[in-house]
């Protein structure tokens, strides 16, 4: 089995077999086992930071479940080795559901005779073909079920033809409730009766008529290829090295990001994930109230990521990367076209015109490189963009899209907890938070992170003219100091510095966090979702590195009673100055839906941007040449 370049890529299509076979063997499989992810066991920070050359080993983390014993196990392999490592029980935990069981799931609902009578029963609908059911997680809500039975709470729209947008007329009084142990239906909850909405809301081409004619081609071209090379999944472009993971339960992520300044490959990021997300509806009604997913601990942002599709998804010179995962039951899985990776024209990244040499201006384009990654859970898409820029910039954007989560009004209502969208058809006010870990290593892993305020001087002598104002930064000691929460009235940010690497000012190498739009928790403290989702309680949190502290909400989310993760740790308050520390970023988007977020919704933009801050002597693009000019008589730089 070949050995990957770099110890952090993941698992390749063949290492995965072997996970599942060396399980097999060892005797832990069973028929009612299901593999919920198969992943590599990154190796210590020590042996891929050190100096020594032999590569580590190669192992791989499983989650799995066994369905008849209602138990969560981990398994740790040795690839290398072709051994068990290590084997154990999760007491409680309800791991990720997996794809095969949202369509398991589906099926069970669509058979299920209570399911067919309720139907019948309210809107005459015998054929049960056109319905669709999306598995919805159950959450915890104190009953006791909760913790007994692995749960779903599926929703149900009726479609009028095989290819329409069921969304549009959604089921809304009958709720099936589905064991997901056994596949069945253990109930149905039905809370009255709705008119399915009137009107169609299609979107698909085919059924769009008089699109525009008046769109001319817009073509990319890079006749002499990219200027980014790949190496199996590292990475080299514009003086940036990274590598490029992925795995089933985050989908995307950044690994021992570097920037080549003047020859040396300096560190700055060592892991760049996302944790966890969640999307909380803010309508009590009976029938909205428990729509909160988790879509990273309960759907899998890996396990739902599309193939991406050159022209539409990726425009450019693309370079494609494959996902390797496991069915849940084993049988390889790979998602062709994860990730999508493509340099693109950025606008202006700096100009100057001496006025007294008109005819010379200095102008570079900027150029970025995006890594990119898009994944459907039930009704919505997430994009993930991953952006390099040619000055040291590092962005992440997350792009909203797809179909609204829409429920049904009665005729001439106007549900005060959501939007009217069309006739009889409502969509429901929520938010959606994230939660990103950012591993830093910044020339080193001893780092320290600053707050840093703006703030203006008192009146005085020191400030006779009253514009005095600078900006004051606060090294953060412990953990419990460093939750907080952006502040607009002080352009409050956050700064990484390593007090131990100066810069050619003599002061510590930093690169600063800038947030973008933010939110803050619509919903009580004791709201169920918010006691699992203890990291919407802040914006940012800083813990020193701990291998096992990966996900903001613990480890098992789904159907858990909270407590866990971020809120959990932090509470040990442990120092965090000048050690290796991980800062982690909760931003959300309230969304009160629009009219035009309807059929489908446009994209809706969040995310942050890192800027070096005293990490380089001067502006590290300042070396690009100049570009081409189109024409010879308008030259448009020197």
């Amino acid at each position: 089995m070949p050995t990957p370049k770099h110890p952090l890529e993941p698992l390749t299509s063949e290492e995965v077999r072997r996970a599942v076979s060396l399980l097999r063997d060892a005797g832990r499989v069973t028929p009612t086992t299901r593999f919920v992810s198969v992943s590599l066991e990154e190796p210590p920070k020590a042996l891929v930071l050190g100096t020594n050359s032999t590569a580590p080993d190669r192992r791989a983390f499983v989650v799995l479940f066994d369905n008849a014993a209602n138990a969560c196990h981990e398994a740790t392999l040795s690839l290398t080795d072709r051994k068990l490592l290590g084997w154990k029980h999760v007491p409680g935990a309800q791991p990720t559901m997996t794809i095969d069981e949202q369509v398991e799931c589906e099926q069970a609902v669509l058979a299920d005779p209570e399911f067919k009578a309720a139907l019948k029963r309210q809107y005459g609908v015998e054929d049960t073909s056109l319905v669709m059911v999306d598995i919805w997680s159950a959450g915890n809500y104190g009953e006791p079920e909760e913790s007994k039975r692995r749960l779903a709470r599926p929703l149900c729209f009726l479609r009028t033809d095989p290819t329409d947008n069921g969304y549009a007329r959604p089921i809304e009084g009958i709720r099936p409730v589905v064991d997901l142990n056994e596949m069945k239906v253990i109930r149905v909850e039905e809370y009255g009766h709705w008119p399915l909405p009137p009107l169609p809301g299609n979107y698909a081409a085919d059924r769009v008529p008089n699109q525009r004619t008046d769109i001319k081609p817009l073509q990319i071209t890079q006749p002499d290829g990219p200027s980014f090379e790949v190496d199996g999944t590292q990475v080299k472009w514009q003086n940036w090295s990274f590598v490029i993971g992925f795995n089933a339960r985050e989908g995307l992520t950044l690994h021992d990001l570097r920037y080549s300044d003047h020859g040396a490959a300096r560190s700055i990021l060592y892991r760049a994930s996302l944790t966890e997300m969640v999307v909380p509806y803010g309508d009590p009604s009976n029938t909205q109230f428990r729509k909160n997913a988790f879509d990273v601990g309960e759907y899998g942002m890996g396990m739902c990521a599309n193939s991406l599709t050159l022209g539409c998804d990726c425009v450019g010179h693309i370079r494609y990367f494959d996902a390797h995962l496991a069915t849940s039951r084993g049988e390889p899985l790979t998602i062709a076209n994860a990730i999508c990776m493509h340099e693109e024209d950025a606008g202006t990244l700096w100009k100057h015109t001496d006025r007294r040499l008109p005819d010379r201006p200095e102008v570079r384009r900027s150029r970025r490189l995006v890594v990119s990654s898009v994944s459907t859970v039930e009704n919505y898409e997430y994009g993930f963009f991953w952006t390099l820029y040619q000055d040291g910039n590092i962005q992440l954007e997350v792009r909203l899209t797809g179909i609204l989560s829409l429920g049904t009004a009665h005729a001439g209502e106007k549900p005060k907890y959501g939007t009217m969208i069309a006739p009889q058809l409502y969509a429901p006010v929520h938010q959606h938070f994230f939660n990103v870990r950012l591993d830093f290593a910044l020339d080193g892993i001893n780092n320290t992170i600053q707050r840093v305020d703006v703030a203006a001087d008192a009146p005085g002598p020191a400030n006779p003219h009253g514009n005095a104002f600078s900006a004051r930064a606060t090294a953060l000691a412990t953990e419990k100091q460093a939750r907080d929460h952006l502040k607009l009235e002080t352009a409050r940010t956050w700064r990484v510095v390593n007090p131990n690497v100066l810069n050619a000012v003599g002061e510590p190498v930093g690169y600063k966090f800038f947030p973008m739009d933010n939110a803050l928790p619509m919903a009580t403290t004791d709201a169920w979702w918010r006691r699992r989702a203890g990291f919407v309680n802040y914006h940012v949190w800083v813990t020193p590195f701990d291998a096992g502290e990966k996900f903001a909400a613990g480890d098992y989310p789904n159907q858990s009673t909270g407590g866990d993760g971020l809120v959990k740790w932090t509470e040990k308050d442990r120092p965090i100055e000048n050690t290796d520390v991980v800062f982690w970023y909760t931003f959300g988007h309230t969304h009160i839906p629009r009219p035009e977020d309807y059929p489908v919704m446009p994209a809706a933009t969040i995310g942050f941007l890192l800027k070096p801050s005293g990490f380089f002597a001067l502006n590290p693009a300042n070396d690009l040449p100049p570009p081409k000019p189109v024409a010879a008589k308008s030259a448009c730089c020197h």
